[in-house]
C-alpha cells in the first residue's frame, strides 16, 4: 500500500512542479496535461510494482524483465519526449530510423521535464546543472533531430551556467516569440 501512495506522491509532485513551471512560462495548457498518462492503469499498475524512492520505476522495469510497458505506453502519447518523434527517414534514399524536428512547445515543455525531474528526484541536492549532467550521461545514445539537440542543449548549458531566472526569461522573450530561429 505504501508503493501506492509513495508512487502518486512522486508522479504528482512531478507534475506539479512541470505545471508550476509552464505556467510562468505561459504554457498553460502544456502545464495542465503534462503526463496525464502517468495515471492511466498502464502506467500507475508498474509505477507502483516498481516503485523504489529516487530511482525510475521504468529503470527497476527494465533491470528486473528487460523492458519498460509502462515507459513504451508514456513515450507514445507525451509529445514532449524526443522518443515519440521517432519515425523512419527516408533521407538520401536510406530508409532509417531518425529523430524528426519537434515543435519547439515540446522541446521547451522537455526542457521543463527534465529540470523538474532532476529536482523531484535529487531534492535538495538539485542544482542549475543537474538536468545537463543527467543529459550528457545519456546523450550518445539519443535519437534527435540536430535542431532539436540543439535548442535542449542550448537551454540546458544555459540553465547550468546561468540559472533558471535568465534560462527562463531567455525562453519567454527570445525562444517561444520566436526570435531565436529553430
Amino acid at each position: 500500500m505504501s508503493n501506492i501512495w509513495n508512487h502518486f506522491r512522486t508522479i504528482t509532485h512531478h507534475k506539479m512542479l512541470v505545471m508550476k513551471h509552464c505556467f510562468r512560462l505561459g504554457m498553460y495548457k502544456q502545464g495542465l496535461l503534462h503526463d496525464n498518462s502517468k495515471y492511466s492503469p498502464a502506467e500507475f499498475i508498474p509505477g507502483c510494482i516498481y516503485y523504489a524512492p529516487g530511482i525510475s520505476p521504468h529503470n527497476i522495469s527494465r533491470k528486473k524483465i528487460g523492458y519498460s510497458a509502462a515507459w513504451l505506453h508514456h513515450k507514445g502519447r507525451n509529445k514532449h519526449h524526443f522518443e515519440y518523434w521517432i519515425d523512419y527517414s527516408t533521407k538520401d534514399g536510406d530508409t532509417k530510423l531518425a529523430g524528426m524536428k519537434m515543435p519547439m512547445k515540446y522541446v521547451v515543455e522537455m526542457f521543463v521535464d527534465r529540470m523538474c525531474a532532476c529536482k523531484n528526484y535529487l531534492g535538495k541536492e538539485y542544482q542549475d546543472d543537474s538536468a545537463l549532467n543527467y543529459y550528457l550521461k545519456s546523450k550518445k545514445h539519443y535519437v534527435m533531430h540536430k535542431d532539436t539537440t540543439a535548442l535542449l542543449e542550448e537551454l540546458l548549458y544555459m540553465n547550468a551556467q546561468q540559472g533558471e531566472e535568465k534560462t527562463f526569461a531567455y525562453i519567454k522573450t527570445r525562444v517561444l516569440t520566436g526570435k531565436r530561429k529553430y
